[in-house]
């Protein structure tokens, strides 16, 4: 008998795999996508996330607009995919590079958010200065009822791309503190924290960051919640993650990745999700 994904995993992943370092052609991203919908995991999959200068052929299926241009080059993109039958309902936009200030691109995608009222906006915003006073704006547009909400890289091609777990412990917290359901972005490979061999570089696992954004909705404080990020062993992230199974999942809306097929195995081999039958 098939299984529903359990609650806790629903609309986790989103399939990044038109965006880079993935190769796929649109045809083959498309295809494959649509023969993931049609298994037994469907539930744990949000949209298909499409690059804004791309033509993609996904009629009827649920697609997110990643910006790689303006942002003011957004509406054209998304009233182009959807002209072509996608179902578009969420845009992702990085809002300023490292160093620089956020506010201007805060601003512009709150316009977007205004004038395109049935799309949910992500405001990819960079883990250096401004971000407290950039997460307070998207805060002030959400009480106005803006349909905005934070966006994080924690991973990338250099080491200070990939932020310690006491720095994403504090974002989660902030995050938390401001009432603000965010994304991730790049660096989550596995489930669990672990070094990648050939770069040296620490990776968050998804189940730490879905463990650890519970006990921030449940009160933890920072030190709590980067000892969850921390952790390298399933033991500690395992049992609170069977716990929760049932409930929505608090905070972390979810992740991208270019390969659908490892966070489920690596779900399957944890014994949190059962394999397609019960």
């Amino acid at each position: 008998m098939s299984t529903l994904v359990p609650r806790l995993f629903a609309g986790l992943v989103d399939d990044a795999s038109l965006l880079p370092p993935a190769m796929l052609s649109v045809p083959e991203a498309v295809a494959a996508h649509r023969r993931h919908r049609d298994a037994w995991y469907a539930g744990m999959f949000g949209a298909l996330l499409v690059p804004s200068s791309l033509d993609a052929a996904a009629d009827g299926l649920a697609v997110g607009v990643v910006n790689d241009a303006a942002i003011a080059a957004l509406p054209a993109a998304v009233a182009k995919m959807r002209a072509a039958g996608a179902v578009v309902s969420q845009v992702e936009a990085l809002v300023s590079r490292r160093g620089e200030d956020p506010q201007p691109g805060l601003g512009a995608l709150r316009t977007l958010a205004e004038t395109e009222l049935d799309l949910q906006v992500y405001a990819e915003i960079p883990l250096s200065w401004g971000l407290l006073a950039a997460l307070d704006t998207v805060a002030a547009a959400r009480t106005d009822g803006v349909a905005i909400r934070p966006k994080f890289r924690v991973g990338g091609l250099a080491a200070e791309l990939f932020p310690t777990p006491v720095e994403l412990a504090a974002v989660i917290c902030a995050c938390r503190d401001r009432d603000l359901p965010f994304k991730l972005a790049a660096g989550l490979r596995h489930a669990l924290r672990h070094t990648d061999p050939e770069t040296g570089f620490a990776h968050h696992g998804f189940l730490n960051v879905l463990v650890a954004a519970t006990l921030a909705a449940d009160g933890g404080e920072v030190a709590e919640v980067a000892e969850v990020l921390a952790a390298t062993h399933p033991l500690p992230l395992v049992e609170p993650a069977r716990a929760r199974r049932d409930h929505e999942r608090p905070l972390w809306v979810g992740f991208g990745t270019g390969n659908l097929l490892e966070p489920v195995t690596e779900l399957i081999r944890l014994g949190l999700i059962n394999g397609g039958y019960e």
